[in-house]
């Protein structure tokens, strides 16, 4: 072995402690970006190839009532592959030993047995056959929630008529991956299920012989979705077409694309700040250990050794402190890429999981993990270059004596001598000081960046269920009822409150923007359900005009007082001039509301609703339920509670378990820092420590020299990390946005408390680490010459 690889050996096993710090490092920017993407490849090899083998749709469209004879024309428009048209309704249904009742979204199973589209996947049993009047299949979830196996059964009111159903089948289905009943924001696999019912049946219970009020679409490959959905759209308007939508705004879909978009934002933000604290980590070791050794440089150049040898020398020790926190990211990546996709695959009910690994991200954390290495070591290696022999064995020359602002502030205040020490030291190398601050910084805005979203989801649930929506339930009908039906309504045992509301399909326009979404309805003087403003915090009333959505006037690119066309699709193609007068801020959907009276005269209808908003007397819950069970109108029900309890279960459970993550990721940066940092500065000052201890200082004394500039520095990092964890909040909160959902900007006290003491903590228990080190230092070995 050549001696300089003798000496690099050597100098591994001196700065072991040191060099897995900064590998464990760099290793957690690697794995987070094996992991993230890796989780992201698997998870969407695992939807698209589900979605291929059971054909999923590409467009969706509803109707009041529209007769099959529509199908070959729908089929004859250009780039349909597929047509199927289908039955899709909801009910209240009875379960065994539950007393509130649940709701279920029936959708027909056609005479061939198998859906031609979205078909589902059996787990056990089988399809209901035709003519079959009391068989029905499950989805998964809902049957896993209660137990149910084919053979087993409940009750289940059809329009009206409540019969006793049989379950003959389990299956999962690609078009509801992710399942949330209606004026719902979380899957609540009790209380909602989807089914599947022979189409004789639901046509014969919904008057739809002959009919259907749902159909899908699969287009051929390249097709522009756009005129295929104006086509279907243009044909099923005279039938009370709802509208087409395709993948993009399917509701399963669209959350699981969420969570894959929130992956890239984890695998392309998260990783370059392990890596940036990397090079910092090394060029700090590295920059000290030459300066160190100095004199050993110099006789190596005098005996010959060249400039390139030698530096070759130093970007090894990097390169193979970054070549361990690569092998460590790429093991724990693998691993836990594989772990996360099986959650998923476990929380989404896949029927299957793909999992698959991209070569490339492994390359790439590699090159980026040994490039941050590399670039730390440049930085440093380089002044190894311009040193001749002489001048390298030489002592280096004195920091040049600048009166600066510490040196002010030491005559202002008059510190003891220990304090002026440590202000002197920080005031003689303040970039060195500065870029220390700043690594520490970064450990509290990884938790800050990590645990806001906590605090914004308490802020959402505060406004949506709290602000906004103050009923204890929705109750929906399967056809819009005259408002007379409040008064039923109120009759109802244990309701006390009940006001109406109105959804409609709508287009609305504005120069060249348009958007489908659906306005609602309400009256003015309605206290249970508000247009609220989640910033303003304020009622924002319609009026004689239309309340929109910031994010959907964003889309349309308007503002209050401006003029907007608004297209009821079905009632006929009228576009009627509504004003807006004003705009909300809101976390749920692309809402728009107007005043139900003047939604009735832009439509020519009557008042009507579509569902009844409640307060509940908790004494005659039980009473209650069981009426809407037998209710013939009713065709659904949404408790707001159960609703705001399974959304505070879901946060908790997440909630320890992303704290721990974070906690460990902050406390990571936040010892290697300030271990490698004081690690440095004992080597750097032992002898002149020793010195001190010699002259009477005690070892606390000289602990709170040598350590009492990282505090000083720590001190400084917290809040500059905080303000860098709220910017990297905003930014995430950003690139969370989408039609479905946006999160509030909230961060509180407890989540900068909590990032401040992490930090601290950590960094406490790193000069505690050296701390005793400080209290072994042998003072004869230390104050020894090297001649």
């Amino acid at each position: 072995m050549r001696a300089l690889d003798k000496k690099l050996v050597r100098d591994i096993r001196r700065l072991w402690a040191q060099s897995l710090a900064i590998a464990a490092v760099l290793a957690v920017g690697v794995m987070i970006m094996v992991m993230a993407f890796g989780t992201q490849r698997s998870l969407t090899e695992t939807r698209d190839t589900y979605y291929e083998r059971s054909r999923m749709a590409d467009i969706w469209s509803g109707a009041q009532r529209a007769p099959k004879s529509l199908l070959p024309e729908i089929a004859a428009i250009e780039g349909v592959a597929r047509v199927e048209a289908r039955i899709s309704q909801f009910a209240i249904l009875d379960i065994p030993g539950m007393d509130d009742p649940a709701m279920g979204q029936l959708l027909s199973v056609p005479a061939g047995g198998v859906p031609e589209m979205n078909v589902p996947v059996l787990r056990e049993g089988r399809f209901p056959e035709m003519g079959k009047e009391n068989e029905v299949m499950l989805a998964l979830a809902f049957a896993e929630a209660h137990g149910f196996g084919p053979g087993d059964s409940f009750a289940i009111t059809l329009n009206g008529q409540k019969r006793e159903v049989v379950v003959t089948g389990v299956a999962l289905s690609p078009e509801f991956i992710y399942t949330i009943g209606p004026g719902s924001i979380m899957p609540d696999d009790q209380r909602f299920g989807v089914m599947w019912m022979a189409e004789d049946v639901l046509a014969a219970a919904f008057n739809l012989s002959g009919a259907f009020n749902s159909i899908t679409l699969g287009v051929t490959r390249g097709t522009d979705l756009a005129p295929v959905k104006d086509a279907l759209e243009n044909i099923l308007k005279p039938y009370g077409g709802t509208g087409p939508y395709d993948r993009e705004q399917q509701v399963s879909n669209a959350f699981i694309q969420g969570e894959l978009d929130q992956l890239d934002v984890m695998a392309r933000v998260v990783p370059p700040i392990f890596l940036v604290v990397s090079a910092f980590l090394v060029n700090m070791v590295l920059g000290r250990l030459i300066t160190l050794e100095r004199e050993q440089i110099g006789l190596l150049k005098a005996l010959g050794y060249g400039d390139a040898e030698i530096v070759w020398h130093y970007l090894k020790l990097s390169l193979g402190i970054g070549a361990i926190g690569v092998l460590i990211g790429w093991g724990a990546g693998y691993v836990l890429s594989s772990v996360m996709a099986n959650i998923y695959v476990e929380y989404f009910k896949f029927p299957y999981l793909v999992f698959m690994q991209r070569p490339s991200v492994y390359a790439i954390g590699a090159a980026a993990g040994l490039f941050s290495a590399m670039l730390g070591a440049l930085l440093s290696v380089r002044r190894i270059a311009r040193l001749s022999p002489a001048v390298a064995m030489s002592p280096p020359a004195p920091t040049r004596f600048r009166r600066g602002i510490f040196d002010r502030l030491i005559t202002f205040f008059r510190p003891r001598q220990p304090t002026m020490m440590i202000l002197r030291s920080i005031g003689r190398w303040p970039v060195r000081a500065a870029l220390t601050s700043f690594g520490i910084s970064l450990s509290a805005a990884i938790i800050v960046a990590g645990l806001f979203m906590f605090d914004s989801f308490d802020e959402l649930i505060d406004i949506a269920f709290v602000q906004a929506n103050r009923q204890d339930a929705i109750l929906d009908f399967a056809i819009p009822r005259p408002e007379s039906v409040l008064d039923d309504i109120e009759n109802l045992p244990g309701v006390m409150v009940a006001e109406g509301a109105l959804t409609m399909p709508a287009r609305l326009y504005h120069e060249h923007y348009s958007r489908t979404i659906a306005v609602e309805g309400y009256r003015e003087g309605n206290r249970l359900v508000r247009v609220f403003d989640g910033n303003e915090r304020v009622d924002v009333k319609p009026e004689h005009g239309i309340v929109l959505a910031e994010r959907l006037a964003d889309h349309l690119q308007v503002r209050t007082g401006d003029m907007i066309e608004v297209e009821f699709l079905q009632v006929d193609d009228t576009r009627h001039k509504v004003i807006v007068t004003g705009t909300v801020s809101q976390f749920f959907g692309l809402s728009a509301y107007m005043d139900n009276d003047n939604l009735a005269a832009l439509t020519g209808r009557a008042p009507q609703m579509l569902m009844a908003n409640v307060v509940i007397d908790e004494a005659f819950e039980k009473e209650l339920y069981q009426a809407i069970k037998d209710a013939p109108a009713i065709s659904g029900i949404t408790l707001l509670s159960q609703v705001r309890r399974g959304f505070d279960e879901t946060i908790k459970e997440s909630a320890g378990i992303t704290l721990t993550v974070y906690t460990f990721l902050a406390a990571l940066i936040a010892i290697g820092v300030v271990y490698n940092s004081a690690r440095i500065q004992l080597s750097e000052r032992a002898r002149e420590l020793a010195s001190l201890r010699i002259l009477g200082f005690t070892r606390g004394e000289v602990s709170y020299i040598l350590l009492g500039e990282l505090f000083i520095l720590t001190i400084v990092a917290i809040p500059l990390g905080l303000w860098i964890g709220y910017g990297m909040a905003a930014a995430m909160i950003e690139s969370f946005k989408s039609d479905l959902y946006a999160l509030p900007l909230i961060v509180t006290d407890k989540t900068y408390w909590r990032a401040a003491l992490v930090v601290a903590g950590a960094s406490l228990a790193s000069a505690l680490i050296v701390r005793r080190r400080i209290d072994r230092m042998d003072l004869v070995s230390v104050m020894k010459t090297r001649e």
